[in-house]
Formats: structure tokens, sequence, C-alpha cells
């Protein structure tokens, strides 16, 4: 008879626990509120104790001096007395019992009331003296204990140049500012995985498209060279050839936004004024087909980022300044210079006018002037977005403004 299978068994627990381990007893963690409390506690404490100390003093030293009798006798049989402190019963032989007990009394309110001053002048200085000393150790102290925050604000500020390896890496209490910086390392170490898969699929997605593109552009080419293709395919190919431009151009674009929403890691010295001067000289048959002249002055500007993407930045700026510009007697204007420590980019052409509040639009992708979405074969619809994202890239900023009579006054402003 066979025997049945015994039934599978569970597979064990795990031993250990992925939650965060709480402490025992809260309490006693040494949080920033505790240290806080205990150290300006303690400063408070040592404060007055010293302030206590100083004032016992003083009165000690007031009492021991108002210790000295008041008057001596110096002759008993006619009772004369000899005073310091009380000129008026000095060497007098006739006076009175009750204007001797006044003066007495005149000299003892007098005499405290010079100590009771003595030690209200002394006492305020020894205030004054804690308070500068509890001051500048308060100050001390609070740097000490906020140290880490300028940690966790240095490495922010690296990571927001790009520098997404940086790690905060706390050391010592586990306390809030521990937490902090360790939970800023966890969002970093994600921002970082995320970043990483995305240049890796922006790669991928690179090659998978742009090939199938190009063999379509090549069979187009093949067929459309062949002479004794009808002319229905001909047009039919030409079209076809029209739309695969179209979409190459589609995918370059969206990839290269894809790429420049990113800080620029590898920096390298780059003249604006070559890469205007290579920008202009690629649209300058364009222009000359449209009728737009193109002038301006480029100035000596070197910045520090990608030359690849900054000549983007020009081109994508004189492609749209002249595509859409008037039908005759346009012109646009290109100057780069050095204005207050920073390299400008300044583009101005004539065209249509452009309402203000139609400004902030022109910069989303597949948006244009007065159209929700592409149209026309003056281009994609992603020159002014990509321009945007890879003057970010490089931490500058793009500033359109309408120009008086039509068209647009583009300004991008890099740092040197």
């Amino acid at each position: 008879m066979a025997t049945t299978p015994a039934p599978p068994q569970a597979p064990p627990k795990p031993t250990w626990d992925p939650r965060r381990q709480q402490p025992v007893l809260p309490w006693l963690r040494p949080t920033i509120r505790i240290r806080l409390t205990l150290l300006y506690g303690g400063m408070f404490l040592i404060a007055g104790i010293l302030l206590l100390s100083i004032i016992y003093l003083l009165a000690a030293q007031a009492i021991s001096t108002g210790n000295q009798p008041f008057f001596k006798i110096i002759d008993g049989t006619n009772i004369r007395v000899s005073s310091d402190n009380c000129p008026a019963i000095t060497g007098t032989n006739n006076l009175q019992i009750s204007d001797f007990n006044a003066a007495i009394a005149q000299c003892v309110d007098r005499q405290r009331q010079a100590a009771l001053d003595n030690l209200l002048s002394r006492s305020l200085l020894a205030l004054l003296g804690l308070a500068v000393i509890a001051f500048a150790f308060g100050y001390a102290m609070a740097g000490r204990v906020l140290s880490p925050l300028g940690r966790i604000t240095r490495t922010a500020r690296a990571v927001a140049g790009s520098d997404l390896s940086r790690r905060i890496e706390l050391d010592g209490p586990d306390d809030e500012l521990k937490e902090l910086a360790d939970t800023f390392d966890d969002m970093l170490e994600r921002l970082q995985r995320a970043f990483t898969a995305q240049q890796r699929f922006v790669g991928n997605a690179s090659h998978e498209l742009r090939t199938p593109l190009a063999i379509n552009r090549t069979l187009l080419e093949v067929h459309l060279s062949d002479p004794g293709a009808p002319v229905e395919l001909q047009q039919l190919g030409k079209t076809l050839l029209a739309t695969n431009e179209r979409s190459e151009q589609l995918v370059e674009g969206l990839l290269l936004l894809a790429r420049s929403d990113n800080q620029i890691v590898e920096r390298k010295p780059v003249d604006l004024a070559e890469v205007a001067s290579q920008a202009v000289d690629q649209v300058h048959a364009e222009a000359e087909a449209k009728g737009v002249t193109v002038r301006g002055v480029q100035k000596p500007a070197v910045v520090q980022g990608n030359g690849v993407l900054l000549e983007r930045i020009a081109l994508n700026l004189l492609q749209n300044a002249v595509r859409y510009n008037v039908p005759e007697d346009g012109w646009v204007e290109v100057n780069t210079e050095i204005q207050h420590g920073q390299a400008v980019l300044y583009v101005a052409n004539t065209g249509p006018v452009v309402p203000a509040y139609e400004i902030d639009n022109l910069f989303e992708p597949f948006r244009r002037l007065r159209t929700e979405r592409t149209g026309s074969d003056k281009g994609v619809g992603l020159g002014l977005s990509i321009v945007r994202s890879v003057a970010r890239a490089h931490g500058g900023h793009i500033v359109a403004q309408p120009r008086e009579g039509g068209g647009l006054v583009m300004r991008v402003t890099l740092p040197v």
C-alpha cells in the first residue's frame, strides 16, 4: 500500500522584523527637546548659582563694613564722643539725649542706604557680566547643537548641484536631526535609483525608436529613387517621408527634453558667442529663403556646461525666430555678452503680436501661440520646452517678453 506524502510545511517565519524598532523607553530617547531643556536649564541654574554667590559675598562685605561702632566715648567725665560716620556728635558735651539719639539714627540710616546702593551697583555689574557670558556660551552651544542642520543644508545644496551620490550619513545620538538625516538619505537613494532608471530608459528608447524610423526613411528613399514608379506612389512616398521625418524630429525632441531635465554633471568651458555663431550659420539658408535678416553682435561669454545642449538653446531660439516672423522685411537680432557677472544670450525678432498672457503657454510641450496642439510644418512644439529645460539644467533661466510692434524678446541667463 502506497503511503500518502506528507503535505508541504509552511516556510519558516522571518526572525527579523522589517519595521523600525521602537525604543523600550521612548521617553528616555535623547531628543532635541530633552537636550535643549537640559542644556538651557543647566545654564540657567549655573547662572543663578553664580549670581546668588556674588550677591552673598557683596552682602557679607557690606555687613562686615557696617559692624563698625558708630561712635566712641573719649571722655567719660564730660560725656565726649568721637564718630567718623556721624560728625554731628563728635566732640559735643552739651548734647541732649534726644538730639544724640536722633543724630545716631540719622547716621545709621545714611550708612544703611550707602551699603544698599553699593550692593545694588555691584549686583548690576555682576548681572551684566553673567549675561554677556551666558549669551556667548548659549550662542556657542546652540551652534554645536544645530551643526547637523548645517551639514544637512550643505548636502542638500550639493544634491541640487546635480550630485545625487552625496549622503549625509549623520552620526550622533538618535534624535530628531538624525532621523531627518536618515530620511533624507533614503529619499536621495530612491531619487538616484529613479534617475538612473530614467537615464537607462532614455538610452534604450533612443536606440529602439530611432532604428525603425531610420529603416523606414531608407526604404522610402529607395522607392522614391525609382524613376519608373507611378506618380501617385511617388506622391504617397513623399508624404510618408515627410511624416517619418516629423516623427524623427518628435523622437529626438522628446529624448533631448528627457535628458535636459537632469542637471549637467560633466561641464566644460563653452563660449556662448561661438555657440550663437554656429546656430546663425545653420539657420542662414532658411532665413534667406524666408527673407529674414539675421544680425547682432556676439561678444565672448564663457560658461560651464554642455556644448551640444547649449547649442540646442541657440538653434531652437533662432529657428523659432525665423519661422515665426513676418512675411516681408523681417529680422532677427542675436547678441551675447556678460552682464552683472552672468552670461546672457539675447534673441529678438519681428513677428505677429504676442499677448502677454500667452507667454507662459509657449514653454509648455506641444503648445503654440493660439494652437493647443501641433498642426503645422514649423516644428513639433518642443523647441521652447527644450530651451527652458536646458537652461534650468545649467542653473540658469529664460525670460520671454512681447516686443512692441510684434514678435518676441528672449533672454537666456546662465551663470559663468
